[in-house]
């Protein structure tokens, strides 16, 4: 009376890749359909959701849409699956957060009214440094 035992296989999960395996990952995405004035911003240390953030800019809401479509489409590459992808029906500003890197895709009007470089970058620059503050110093 013995019965065959069934054997389950299961995979582990693998780690999830470091941070600069993503950010070399989504640099190629975004560099593959032309994205305009890539910042890469070290967010280690100010805040607990990630440890760099990509800022990039498309030139029309499809775009825009394109190249998220792509950063997404390349992590799952490395088996990374995206924590979310939010603003994809308007297309305006489509974040994709990966975990450790966190990528805003943007038209440029949308980008320059949010300033997220200005807002994650305040204390780094020595005063002066910020266009706008070189202007006001002419007045």
């Amino acid at each position: 009376m013995s019965s065959s035992a069934h054997v389950i296989k299961t995979r582990l999960p693998s780690p999830p890749p470091s941070a600069e395996v993503l950010l070399a990952v989504i640099h190629a995405a975004v560099d593959s359909l032309k994205a305009k004035d890539v910042t890469e911003i070290n967010v280690r240390g100010r805040t607990s959701v990630c440890d760099y953030m990509v800022i990039v800019s498309g030139t029309s809401t499809r775009h825009v849409k394109s190249i998220a479509d792509e950063v997404v489409r390349q992590a799952k590459q490395l088996d990374c699956q995206p924590l979310g992808v939010e603003g994809e029906r308007e297309a305006e500003w489509v974040l994709v957060d990966l975990g450790d890197v966190v990528v805003h895709v943007m038209l440029p009007r949308v980008r320059e009214f949010y300033a997220l470089e200005r807002l994650w970058t305040v204390g780094d620059q020595p005063p002066g440094e910020w266009p706008e503050a070189a202007g006001d110093e002419s007045r």
